[in-house]
């Protein structure tokens, strides 16, 4: 579980204004870092099969997500990618 002071690090640095916690490019950050985390777990722990449903699930809307900012504003997704290490 992402703890409470990384997901406020994440927002700050991915917000678009003071109090923007739901944006798209602030929720697709969020994603990635519980996408790291479970990424983690399921190194260790092999055969936690709900884990990884979850990982999968979390992965696909976020390139739901990245899909919707990529057809609004093509270069925000580039700076998006970018600065979150993702692969396009």
């Amino acid at each position: 579980m992402i703890t409470s002071e990384k997901k406020q690090a994440v927002i700050a640095s991915l917000a678009g204004h003071k109090t923007d916690t739901g944006s798209a490019a602030v929720q697709v950050g969020i994603m990635t870092e519980r996408i790291k985390e479970l990424t983690e777990h399921l190194k260790v722990n092999k055969k936690d099969f709900a884990a990884r449903r979850g990982l999968l699930q979390l992965v696909g809307q976020r390139k739901r997500l990245l899909q919707y900012i990529a057809a609004h504003d093509g270069q925000a997704y580039l700076d998006l990618i970018k600065k979150l290490g993702i692969r396009r």
